[in-house]
């Protein structure tokens, strides 16, 4: 029996790219993302380039916390192997889903932490893996999470010029995520479940920056001159989620394939389980 993967943002890009690694182990591979149709061509796409993919599409908006709990029971019924948490947004900051949450914040860090946490709770003697999609470690040490505003109610300290601020706001996130695989990866420590967090460098072939305006519109243009291809951008996270010599490794976070450190503001024991705390309550599980 094969392994059963699941990949988010699997639509496009490095998610895309993953999703087709993945496929070409023998993994059944499940897609999710938000565009039914952009994730049909994608299985296409992977279906043409991997004869005899096994794949199968989960159309779920990661913003709406209610389709993540719902994919969460459907996928822990299965209880998937390997799972990567690649989907991210740069949202403008005024972008909020209906349940009042800015999009960033609940597409980037709230539906990686509400799904991987559901599929952690539930017991397996079975190996497990898995993989969170982050930034630049170097980069990111200058924009530590607000854990005061972790919904931008009040937005302080996103610098200037304003449309350069939904990037900021994303950096946030992206650091949040370390502090979350740092923070499951303790809890699960010991299980058989390994959970590690990667940079995959900067790429060009997604959708992440199709609001950028302003500032971060020629930012933006300007990373896409010296940014990699997708293959380049999906080689870090597949590496940790099939390979031999990371079986067991838990708890850390990789460029280029090795083991980095991350700013002290994310490993800090205290700002990190506070992240946990409130997190937790924003999605509504118990601490």
């Amino acid at each position: 029996m094969s392994d059963l993967a699941v990949v988010t943002g699997a639509s496009g890009g490095i998610g895309e790219q993953i999703a087709a690694g993945l496929a070409g182990t023998g993994a059944s591979v499940v897609l999710v993302a938000r565009d039914r149709t952009r994730l049909k061509a994608a299985q296409a796409r992977i279906e043409n380039a991997v004869p005899g993919a096994n794949l199968e599409t989960e159309p779920v908006d990661l913003a709406n916390l209610a389709e993540v709990r719902a994919l969460a029971d459907r996928l822990g019924e299965r209880m998937p192997s390997i799972v990567v948490s690649n989907a991210a947004v740069i949202a403008p900051l005024d972008d909020r889903t209906p349940d009042g949450f800015h999009r960033t914040l609940v597409t980037n860090h709230l539906a990686p932490y509400l799904l991987l946490r559901r599929l952690a709770e539930r017991p397996t003697a079975e190996p497990r893996r898995f993989v969170v999609v982050g930034a630049s470690p170097g980069g990111l040490t200058r924009v530590p999470v607000d854990l005061d505003d972790l919904n931008l109610e009040a937005g302080r300290g996103l610098g200037w010029p304003p449309s350069f601020r939904p990037f900021v706001a994303y950096a946030r996130t992206k650091n949040m995520n370390a502090m979350f695989v740092y923070a499951l990866a303790s809890r699960l420590a010991g299980t058989g479940t390994t959970v590690n967090g990667a940079h995959p460098g900067i790429i060009k072939g997604g959708h992440l920056n199709r609001h950028d305006r302003g500032a971060l519109k020629v930012f933006g243009a300007l990373c896409g001159l010296i940014a990699a291809g997708t293959a380049t951008g999906a080689d870090t996270p597949l590496w940790l989620a099939t390979a031999a010599e990371v079986e067991g490794v838990t708890g850390e976070f990789f460029v280029k394939r090795r083991a980095v450190e991350t700013a002290p503001h994310t490993t800090d024991q205290e700002r990190v389980e506070r992240l946990w705390r409130d997190s937790a309550r924003l999605v509504g599980l118990p601490a």
